[in-house]
């Protein structure tokens, strides 16, 4: 963080909210949203920036026609201050800022008259600046008069109204602008500022899924109330496209503004806008452009590398924003055995429940003695009193889970798996194959999740951090591996989905073929869509939201805003 320029825009923020600026100042995240699209689009003329003026135009001298220059940056070392404005209507040395919004102003009504036969004409609104939009005007103000200009009035366009609202550039405007960029200062100074309380503005801020407001609130609080139960702010789903292209010869290439998939013999299959891109993951022989690469890591959308087989080999993992308080507290944290143990003992306990529930729910003839003695690991799980109690009921509730997985399967291929076990590498039959490609399908998913949520995959709690192992990745996706993984699998077999004929048997292993693999990610794909209710905050998301939401309640767990985690466990 450069402490010495800070953004005018940035700072403007902070009249609304410190930890919206702490975000987008200190830790240098942004995410884009409908209203940041739109506000995108109404900059797009108004931001190109001027050609180079010509001698005998340099200034205008007209106060009627002043000269209008687009993208002018202006910077104070004397106030540590940067901005670049939008526009700037110059004659002579008379300046008058303009800074454009893509919403609606300020709208104030008015008293009632106190004559009672104007009670019938509704007053007409007074239309005022936002604060922040006073904020940043005035502080655009300043540089101009630094910069040798006078500033005597400022404009704000709100495109929605087609409005130009004059400000008055005065004292009282100065003096508001210096003191948010003290306080910003000072903001910034300390730890990040905890999120307001059922604030209305948070519906409609592009960072909530970043800052979880109402969801750190209700953990924060000694007895939650109905007024402070998070409000159902994310959609249930994104709506997203997430590619894996797994054909041989598949190539992958950029075309203006969407990705160009073709086959082996160079015809076009599929165009997709990249706007509706999410996720991309590669498995085996699919080759991707330099220019595709770019254009994908340029909107931070996560690239997977895999092997045939589904196992991981590479990430791309874009240069975009990294919270370096949350890389901070994670590494402290995680070097700490009593935090890992409380990491541990929530993330054992929620998985083998849900091993319990998903053995109860599909076994036709589960011993009585099974869920019982599930119950009893998750409890010693819990208040097991080290890292190594820890793992001795997950690998005891895992022998016992296995045992029985089998009965959860119809056909042939169940007493296959029996007699082999569960066994990875290589995968020795259909079932054992299936669940290697779903356990790496679901790495992918929690590394990405955490790299939204700024937190390092190979610093792990629970899992040993070894040289090119997502341990965190893999402590995340204990929970969800009987939820998604192990019900992927159950429900493709038994459905008829994956049949022996999707599987090719050779002395390297068993493996999907192309068939196989088409059946299972479609799957997989509809497992990812399918919505649950979260055991806290009582809302329903899809998997895929639901992992974001854990990954992100771990690093604000991990930052000290809330004081312990719960993980996601079905009934």
């Amino acid at each position: 963080m450069d402490e010495s320029l800070w953004p005018a825009r940035n700072v403007a923020e902070y009249a609304y909210c410190p930890r919206l600026f702490y975000y987008m100042q200190v830790e240098g995240i942004f995410l884009p949203s409908s209203d940041t699209e739109q506000g995108v689009a109404v900059h797009r003329r108004v931001d190109k920036p001027s050609a180079a003026p010509k001698n005998d135009e340099a200034t205008a001298t007209d106060p009627k026609h002043p000269k209008a220059v687009r993208s002018l940056t202006l910077t104070s070392k004397t106030l540590g201050l940067t901005a670049t404005l939008d526009l700037a209507e110059i004659a002579g040395q008379v300046a008058i800022p303009v800074e454009y919004r893509k919403g609606r102003s300020k709208h104030i009504m008015p008293p009632s008259p106190d004559d009672p036969g104007q009670a019938d004409a509704p007053p007409a609104s007074i239309k005022e600046a936002w604060p922040t939009d006073r904020v940043q005007i005035g502080l655009q103000a300043i540089l101009l008069e630094e910069n040798g200009y006078t500033v005597t009035e400022a404009v704000i366009y709100y495109a929605e109204e087609k409005l130009r609202l004059k400000i008055d550039v005065d004292a009282n405007l100065k003096a508001e602008a210096l003191a948010t960029l003290e306080a910003a200062k000072e903001c910034a100074k300390g730890p990040r500022p905890l999120p307001l309380v059922h604030d209305p503005r948070c519906v409609r801020c592009s960072l909530q899924p970043i800052c979880l407001p109402d969801e750190i609130n209700h953990q924060r609080a000694q007895e939650p109330t109905d007024e402070l139960r998070p409000r159902k702010i994310w959609p249930p789903r994104d709506e997203g496209i997430h590619i894996i292209a797994q054909q041989n010869g598949t190539k992958i290439g950029i075309q203006g503004m969407a990705l160009k998939v073709t086959n082996s013999q160079g015809e076009t299959v599929k165009t997709i806008p990249l706007a509706s891109v999410e996720s991309l993951s590669l498995l085996g022989s699919v080759q991707m452009s330099t220019q595709a690469l770019h254009a994908l890591a340029n909107r931070g959308i996560p690239i997977a590398f895999l092997s045939a087989s589904g196992r991981m080999i590479a990430m791309v993992d874009p240069l975009d924003s990294a919270s370096a308080q949350v890389r901070r507290a994670q590494i402290r944290k995680l070097d700490q055995p009593e935090i890992c143990l409380d990491f541990a003992r929530a993330l054992v306990a929620a998985k083998i429940m849900n091993q319990r529930t998903l053995l109860m729910r599909n076994h036709a003839s589960l011993p009585p003695t099974v869920p019982t003695d599930l119950a009893r690991e998750a409890e010693r799980a819990a208040t097991a009193e080290s890292l190594d109690a820890v793992r001795g009921h997950e690998g005891q509730a895992a022998a016992i889970y296995f045992a029985h997985f089998s009965g959860m399967f119809k056909g042939p291929l169940a007493s296959e798996f029996n007699s082999n076990g569960r066994q990875r590498r290589p995968p020795p039959d259909p079932i054992n194959a299936c669940l290697s490609l779903a356990y790496s399908m679901l790495t992918h998913e929690c590394v990405a999740a955490l790299r939204v949520a700024r937190l390092e995959p190979s610093i792990g709690g629970f899992h040993t951090s070894k040289p090119g192992r997502p341990a965190l990745a893999l402590d995340l996706m204990e929970p969800f591996r009987p939820l998604i993984a192990d019900s992927v699998a159950i429900s493709t077999f038994n459905r008829g989905e994956l049949t022996e004929g999707h599987f090719l048997r050779t002395a390297a292993g068993c493996a999907l073929t192309d068939a196989g693999r088409k059946a299972f990610f479609s799957a997989y794909g509809r497992r990812m869509d399918t919505e649950v209710t979260h055991p806290v905050f009582k809302y329903r998301l899809s998997y895929r939201r639901m992992i974001v939401l854990h990954a992100r309640m771990i690093a604000a767990w991990l930052a000290g805003e809330i004081p312990s985690l719960a993980f996601l466990m079905t009934r």
